[in-house]
């Protein structure tokens, strides 16, 4: 069992208005993991329409943001960083 979940949230607008970066057609891997300990997320692509995605870890309780539009340039993945150190669980 996953310790993430994942939640897509519309945001009303629909499909994105806008044409996708052509840089990248196969979707955007983020990183955010700021170079210590982080988890690897994928996330469901693209996404239905324009919105943002919600990350939670049940595991050391952070929560991530991503943004979404429903395009080729849609994230595929992120890194989110690791808080058990922080909380003196590691």
């Amino acid at each position: 069992m996953s310790k993430h979940t994942v939640k897509f949230i519309p945001s009303g607008r629909g499909k994105a208005q806008c044409p996708a970066d052509p840089r990248y057609p196969q979707g955007v891997a983020l990183d955010s993991g700021l170079g210590g300990p982080s988890c690897l997320v994928a996330l469901p692509y693209p996404a239905p329409e324009c919105g943002h995605f919600i990350v939670d870890c049940t595991l050391c309780g952070i929560i991530v943001s991503i943004t979404a539009a429903g395009r080729a340039d849609d994230p595929v993945s992120v890194n989110i960083p690791c808080r058990l150190e922080s909380k003196g669980n590691a």
